[in-house]
């Protein structure tokens, strides 16, 4: 049975649900860190076995990201990436102030760009806004 599961800051779960999605490894330290101060977690379980998780890290006012939603690859295309998403939409919707604009961002995974367009997001560059940038400190 698939489930969400609110606020569940495991970081072995974390660690694992990355590694199967071939994320950059963390150590726990660093992992713990980013699980305790998200906005929200939501991890996603058929029955007991962690198979997805997505973060909302935010100001709570003026932007929101969602971080990490990842989806173990047998679980991929089973329309469960999209109920997270949902939930993570649904979350920022419940935060967002009344009467006030809320941008809600991501990065999202070379060609995963069709996916996130489904559910809203915009590419970037547009004709007003600039393409998003990253810098890695190492």
């Amino acid at each position: 049975m698939i489930r969400i599961v609110e606020d569940f800051k495991d970081v072995d779960t974390y660690l694992y649900l990355r590694d199967k999605v071939g994320w950059v490894k963390l150590d726990k330290s660093q992992a713990s860190l980013a699980l305790n101060n998200c906005q929200k977690i939501f991890t996603v379980f058929d029955d007991d076995k962690p198979i997805g998780m997505g973060r909302i890290v935010s100001d709570l006012a003026v932007i929101s990201y969602i971080q990490d939603l990842i989806i173990v690859p047998e679980y991929q295309g089973k329309h469960i990436g999209s109920m997270l998403i949902n939930k993570l939409i649904e979350y920022v919707e419940s935060i967002r102030l009344p009467n006030t604009k809320m941008m809600l961002c991501l990065m999202c995974a070379k060609g995963r760009e069709e996916f996130y367009k489904k559910h809203g997001f915009i590419e970037r560059p547009t004709p007003d806004l600039g393409p998003g940038m990253i810098q890695y400190l190492v």
